[in-house]
């Protein structure tokens, strides 16, 4: 002990905002809808909030004929379209000065030798140190061909901590089973190091999810109630609104189990049960994270009937606009099989959540646009404000919203004023944007600048990425041994289909409504 008592000065902070250096930023699939609607306003947003290094340059790289000039007028179109804050002339001026573009197929080795010699221009030019991110907005398909493409071209150096930084950014989904995510996986690994790759999940960069670890572990009210002593079960919701739209080729070959459950729930499920990490470093936070994955109790053959629902939405509306069904819109299979919906039950074999259910569902086409973690804490005992079997009290309830609204809010029961002792569920509510007086970053804005400084945290690991799909496969392979030739349905513009009901109210519990 020190003098003062008060022990040893604890370990620095590991979580402080770190300025990152110049840096060149080459996004593949720079013409497509990802740079435009999301990458290069998260960008714009950055530098209005000077956080962005003080020395930068945006390289495209696209199949469109474009020159500079265009691919800035079709940036400041997205710009204007997307962004969270509105375009200024005077900072879009400047901004448009750090935008380059060029032309050609990532599938033709070639032109990597004149992505080098432009790339190495503009470093010149812009007086850049050679720090390179290379972004791959594109399908999992090309991730080979551009891997290479870099590697030939002499554009990928290894890690050297006194020498300028190269990395690279790959999007999900990341395979479609076990198997398909190890080889890309392996493609990517043989060129780059792991140090070097960050896979993006743009949930974990969402302000909402952040502040979980923060709630959890910052708040001593709540950590030690956080297990199967006090918490009777979680209920994760992601839904949308809207239906495949004109994603449908691409949702025909994936569905809502690949496509959400397998990254962005399960993640979600990482930061509300993981243990506490002992600092804030990457892979402190990240180990603890994958360790929940690892304690996942397999649903394999027939075990998916139990533990497991799949549905399609029909035809319907949704905000008052008519929604087809699934089979019927535009490049679906007429006899298609592939979920709109998945709820799934599912439980952690650890010391903290021993015998306690975690209630997982997402749809696409329901009633509105919504992502809450729902933790219900156990029933108080039967007697004293509790003692009607018939009219029993309802439960706490903190549920964190993610999405659209932004915040939390604890359900608690409280006297009703008057003479009678009589009790009512009241909601403390906390949102975001009253607390702090502005929209929250998007969550791309955060994940960029976390690659420029080169913090992890937020991204993941081959591991994690490979242990999510070891639990999700054996579901995919259960519903292809035990399938139907027709998937339950559920109407447009609802919250899922009675299977999914019945998978929770056979527990004795309830979906919320949200």
């Amino acid at each position: 002990m020190t003098e003062s008592g008060q022990g040893p000065p604890s370990r620095p902070d590991s979580g402080r905002v770190l300025t990152p250096e110049p840096c060149m930023l080459v996004i593949f699939g720079g013409s497509g809808d990802l740079a435009r609607r999301k990458l290069v306003p998260a960008l714009y947003n950055l530098f209005l909030d000077g956080t962005l290094p003080s020395n930068f340059a945006v390289l495209g790289i696209g199949r469109k004929p474009l020159g500079d000039e265009d691919f800035r007028a079709s940036t400041r179109e997205g710009i204007t379209a997307y962004s969270r804050r509105p375009l200024a002339d005077k900072p879009w001026t400047e901004f448009e000065r750090h935008l380059f573009y060029l032309s050609g197929s990532i599938e033709d080795p070639q032109s990597y030798q004149a992505i080098k010699t432009h790339l190495e221009k503009i470093e010149a030019e812009r007086s850049l140190p050679g720090n390179r991110i290379f972004y791959l907005a594109i399908p999992p398909t090309s991730y080979a061909a551009v891997c290479e493409g870099l590697q030939r071209a002499g554009l990928v150096r290894p890690p050297d901590p006194a020498g300028p930084f190269c990395r690279i950014i790959v999007e999900k989904p990341i395979g479609r089973d076990l198997q398909s995510a190890r080889q890309i996986n392996a493609v990517i690994g043989q060129v780059f190091d792991e140090s070097q790759i960050f896979r993006i999940d743009h949930y974990l960069g969402k302000e909402t999810v952040q502040n979980i670890m923060v709630l959890r572990f910052a708040n001593s009210i709540f950590e030690p109630i956080w297990n199967h002593k006090y918490i009777d079960h979680m209920q994760i919701t992601v839904s949308e609104a809207e239906g495949v739209g004109t994603r449908a080729t691409y949702y025909e070959e994936t569905g809502a189990l690949r496509d959400m459950v397998q990254n962005h729930l399960l993640q979600l499920l990482c930061l509300v049960a993981m243990e506490p990490p002992y600092s804030l470093e990457s892979d402190v936070v990240r180990n603890v994270r994958i360790d929940v994955l690892r304690c996942l109790r397999p649903i394999a053959g027939k075990d998916v009937e139990q533990f497991t629902v799949r549905a399609q939405y029909s035809s319907g509306k949704v905000d008052g606009r008519e929604v087809p069904g699934y089979r019927r819109e535009p490049g679906v299979n007429p006899d298609s099989t592939t979920e709109t919906y998945v709820a799934l039950k599912l439980f952690l074999d650890n010391w903290r959540w021993a015998g306690v259910p975690f209630y997982l569902r997402t749809g696409k086409a329901m009633l509105k646009r919504a992502t809450e973690v729902a933790v219900q804490f156990k029933d108080i005992p039967q007697i004293l404000f509790n003692p009607n079997p018939a009219a029993r009290q309802p439960p706490n309830v903190l549920a964190l919203r993610i999405q659209p609204e932004e915040g939390m809010s604890l359900r608690i029961i409280s006297k009703v004023p008057g003479s009678k002792v009589q009790t009512n569920p009241v909601e403390m509510n906390f949102k975001y944007g009253d607390a702090f007086g502005a929209p929250s970053p998007e969550a791309y804005e955060r994940l960029l600048l976390d690659v420029m400084v080169g913090d992890a945290s937020l991204f993941m690991r081959r591991d994690a990425v490979e242990a999510s799909w070891a639990w999700v496969t054996p579901i995919l392979d259960g519903w292809a041994a035990y399938g139907t030739k027709w998937l339950p349905e559920y109407l447009a513009g609802s919250w899922g289909p009675v299977e999914a009901d019945r998978l929770i109210e056979n527990d004795g519990r309830k979906w919320r409504t949200l």
